[in-house]
């Protein structure tokens, strides 16, 4: 039950959140920083920071960077702070924020490719869980997929299928992101050096209807 209570708050203060930003209401971003800031748990902090992140308001740079800052020799619960930015809600005022986001945490100390668990938190939880981001009309959320997964299989072919399987439905898409996933498809798939697991996912993804 009190869990079930926790989960239900931490929704209504996203919604509330993503309400204000609409509006222009200043008033629950700023309650939901405060509970970032004085939360007695992890559950009610990084609730309070999903609902900054996932509205896309300001203060979400400084919650993250606030909250890099406490836990960042903690594994799991950084793994945790790379997911929550790739799962974030597009800024209909800088459209293609999230992934260029993704891009620069390639970068960060804290990321690498041998690293599986920080591979699913940024590039899987992207490219599969966060579709407004992911797909983009001028192909370039399945190009950054296309390019990190050429990278990935040198290192692990087995993390490196996961995030290939990520496609698997691209001929169910829409135009013009069916074109563009397919091209990224094919591009994988002309490689010659690829894993046999990842050359037996992408060649299937094309051959499927």
């Amino acid at each position: 039950v009190s869990a079930g209570r926790r989960a239900l708050s931490g929704l209504a203060l996203l919604m509330l959140c993503i309400a204000a930003q609409r509006t222009g209401d200043a008033v629950w971003p700023g309650k939901a920083y405060q509970r970032f800031k004085d939360a007695g748990n992890m559950t009610d902090r990084f609730a309070a920071l999903s609902a900054l992140v996932g509205s896309a308001h300001p203060l979400a740079a400084e919650a993250l960077t606030r909250f890099h800052a406490l836990f960042r020799d903690e594994a799991l619960v950084l793994d945790k702070w790379f997911e929550v930015q790739a799962r974030a809600s597009e800024d209909p005022a800088r459209p293609g924020a999230v992934l260029s986001r993704a891009k620069a945490l390639l970068q960060h100390a804290d990321f690498s490719l041998r690293n599986p668990n920080r591979v699913r938190s940024l590039l899987v939880a992207l490219c599969r869980d966060n579709p407004a981001a992911f797909h983009r009309a001028d192909a370039s959320g399945y190009v950054f997929w296309a390019e990190r997964l050429l990278e990935l299989d040198a290192i692990n072919p087995s993390v490196a299928g996961r995030l290939a399987r990520v496609m698997d439905r691209w001929a169910h898409l829409a135009e013009p992101y069916r074109a563009g996933a397919r091209e990224a498809i094919a591009r994988v798939a002309a490689r010659s050096e690829l894993s046999a697991e990842v050359r037996e996912i992408v060649n299937r993804a094309l051959t499927t209807p």
